[in-house]
């Protein structure tokens, strides 16, 4: 028996029909797909990816006691396991395939996760689970809502976000103090975006330190010409920009200090 241990933020799914759900929003094309499952811990969805003949299924788990589980409950699988940190873990290292993630995600590291996935958007088709509704709920927001950020932006830009379910706290053990949700991201076919992406990225944090305040003011540490910050395109706050929009923003920055720079 593997215990959930609360400083890797484990809370086990139990519910098989849950789990049947979380392996069905999995869309893969053809057969034998790279599939990497992400904290498998006891196995609950390991089971029914180890029976669907479109996955070559892989397992990243950084709990040794659930190592030594899936090991000894799952021996075709004992060479497909790696143990160790996701978030340390160079994708590239595990195979040249193009990569579908499914997991429970921890909820204290589902941000960071992302993170990680928006370093290897190239390789990451896509991705299915479970997390915080809170966290889940932030990610597919459209521009304008209250909860839209960073995180939106920037998945948002690379990736088709859809929030699949809600999964009640009583699924689990031991049940978490909060609902959870699970949500499929998909590639989109945006292969680079028309601006520094690096300096996207940038500008999107910036403008969500201070998302109360109108990009002419939350943007002000860039040092941006007049002719610049006095479009009427600064009187928004972060919020309200879609994609799109801030990728329209990025290159005016650029081009702002294409404009600027000596010759």
């Amino acid at each position: 028996m593997v215990r959930p241990k609360k400083f890797l933020g484990q809370h086990f799914l139990k519910d098989q029909n849950i789990a049947a759900k979380i392996v069905e929003a999995l869309a893969l094309p053809g057969d034998k797909n790279f599939v990497l499952e992400i904290g498998p811990g006891t196995g609950v969805l390991t089971k029914l990816l180890n029976q669907r003949p479109s996955v070559d299924l892989y397992l990243a788990e950084i709990d040794r006691e659930s190592v030594a589980y899936l090991k000894e409950h799952y021996p075709e699988l004992a060479d497909k396991i790696t143990e160790g940190d996701f978030l340390k873990m160079n994708l590239a290292d595990l195979t040249s395939r193009d990569i579908h993630i499914i997991g429970n995600f921890p909820y204290n590291i589902s941000s960071q996760i992302f993170f990680k996935v928006l370093e290897q958007r190239n390789q990451v088709k896509q991705v299915v689970c479970m997390l915080q509704k809170e966290v889940a709920e932030r990610i597919a927001a459209p521009h304008g809502n209250k909860t839209y950020g960073i995180l939106s932006v920037l998945l948002q830009a690379y990736y088709d976000i859809e929030l699949l379910f809600i999964v009640p706290p009583g699924v689990f053990f031991p049940p978490p103090r909060v609902m959870s949700a699970v949500i499929r991201l998909r590639r989109n076919k945006r292969e680079h975006l028309d601006c520094d992406e690096n300096l996207f990225q940038k500008v999107v944090k910036q403008a969500f330190q201070m998302r109360r305040k109108t990009l002419r003011n939350a943007l002000k540490s860039l040092n941006l010409p007049p002719s610049i910050s006095a479009l009427a395109l600064f009187d928004k706050r972060a919020e309200q920009l879609a994609v799109q929009e801030f990728i329209a923003l990025t290159r005016l920055i650029e081009q702002s200090r294409e404009e600027v720079r000596p010759l």
